[in-house]
């Protein structure tokens, strides 16, 4: 998944707003306690952080998103 990819699909989920804001500031589990822009910095491939951020918002993400 492209990283532009990536930041379209938070956007849908979050909205334009408050996406940045998740990515900055909520610390995932599935990241090892990362936030998602931590563990985009640190290398982690778009696709693994996109899959956690699902397992994080199951109830947010429809099902054509995932």
């Amino acid at each position: 998944m492209r990283l532009t990819d990536f930041w379209w699909r938070l956007e849908q989920v979050f909205g334009a707003g408050y996406a940045p804001s998740v990515a900055a500031d909520q610390m995932l589990p599935q990241l090892g306690g990362r936030t998602i822009d931590q563990a985009l910095a640190d290398g982690e491939e778009t696709v693994a952080v996109w899959r956690a951020v699902v397992a994080a918002y199951p109830e947010r993400v429809p099902a054509k998103l995932r």
